[in-house]
């Protein structure tokens, strides 16, 4: 790939409010998923499969145990001397500090971080979506249309369209409208919080934007359609391959469930590597009457009863005659003796007793928050 001398700025603030209990007390983008894996693990990952080295990772909410786990970034070869991945959580400057008012002003915060390292070209992501993504052949994109911004775009089913940044473009590409969450959508064409901004472009819309006192300080909402006002060369990048926003526990269940099957929705072999930091584990044990079918067991496993059609995170144990359908347990669960598990989310080191009932079902997914309890033979 040419250099053109890009990087990455990573939007991992995120509270995730409809996630519920699964981000009490941690960031989304930390959040387990896949058995091994975390959300932000595919952004990360992207960016090491795209040959971007430079990654500012913007956090804010919880974020102790998602600084712990980026560590040095050497997981997804991004540990540096100069470059690599660099947390940047709020801080205090001279002229003041304060918490990130929105996309756009955690990016205007973080501009001496970018002009420290001149680049032509800025990539904002957001880390808290399922996808494998080139950004390269975006980027190639971007520069072949000479483009002031370049966004990610991918088609959506119509019904969902207003949760979304919807705009329309010409037959080059170029964007002609842009709205965000609209009531009534122009078209089912979303925007996939991933953008490329010419980096001078980028700085003179950040520092009007935050100069108005009007604005949300949000990329959708505020800066995509004033530089659209502004006539500015903003065009379209469509994507076609598996892109999820896990923002719901729904969404989240379906995004885990979709690893599942011979031919998965999202096979995670397929592309690029997945990178992710985790301990060394032994390997997964399946003992008498265990058995598992359809699922993914990940490493430090003991099955001593049945799990199908599931997702099992790492040092999980289930206990004999225990029961696990259609169902995603995250790391270090213990579920005892005669337990029963279908359709729910439980969340790492919870402890289901013996004979207890965890059940929901596919529309409305039970979830058991980390570290939780349920005691012998309650039903949840």
């Amino acid at each position: 790939m040419k250099n053109y001398k890009c990087i990455a700025m990573l939007l991992a603030g995120g509270q995730g409010n409809r996630l519920y209990a699964l981000t009490n007390s941690v960031a989304k983008p930390a959040v387990a998923f896949g058995g091994k894996y975390r959300i932000i693990d595919f952004t990360l990952s992207n960016c090491a499969n795209s040959a971007i080295e430079t990654v500012g990772i913007l956090t804010q909410y919880q974020p102790m145990l998602l600084h712990e786990y980026i560590g040095n970034g050497e997981p997804w070869d991004l540990d540096r001397n100069f470059g690599g991945a660099r947390v940047l959580p709020p801080y205090s400057a001279k002229t003041g500090g304060e918490w990130y008012k929105g996309t756009a002003n955690a990016i205007f915060q973080n501009l001496n971080f970018v002009r420290n390292f001149n680049p032509e070209h800025v990539l904002i992501l957001s880390g808290d979506h399922i996808y494998k993504m080139d950004y390269s052949k975006m980027l190639e994109y971007h520069v072949e249309k000479n483009a002031d911004c370049t966004i990610g775009v991918i088609g959506v089913p119509a019904i969902d369209a207003s949760r979304f940044g919807i705009m329309s473009y010409d037959k080059t590409g170029r964007v002609t409208d842009f709205e965000e969450k609209p009531k009534q959508p122009k078209s089912n064409n979303a925007s996939m919080g991933i953008y490329i901004f010419k980096t001078s472009e980028l700085e003179k819309a950040l520092v009007a934007d935050e100069a108005d006192v009007k604005s949300s300080k949000d990329f959708g909402k505020d800066v995509i359609p004033k530089m659209l006002a502004d006539k500015k060369k903003m065009f379209a990048y469509g994507f076609s391959g598996y892109w999820k926003d896990v923002g719901t526990v729904a969404s989240l269940w379906e995004a885990n469930m979709d690893l599942l099957g011979e031919s998965p929705v999202f096979d995670l072999a397929a592309g690029g590597k997945v990178y992710s930091r985790n301990p060394a584990l032994p390997p997964q044990y399946v003992g008498p009457g265990g058995s598992v079918k359809n699922s993914v067991i990940t490493e430090g496993c003991e099955i001593y009863g049945e799990v199908s059609d599931s997702v099992i995170g790492s040092g999980v144990c289930i206990g004999k005659n225990a029961v696990v359908k259609n169902s995603v347990i995250m790391e270090n669960v213990q579920i005892h003796e005669g337990a029963q598990i279908n359709y729910g989310i439980v969340d790492g080191n919870a402890s289901i007793g013996k004979n207890a009932r965890v059940g929901g079902s596919r529309e409305n997914v039970t979830l058991v928050a980390r570290s939780s309890v349920v005691g012998d033979g309650r039903t949840i």
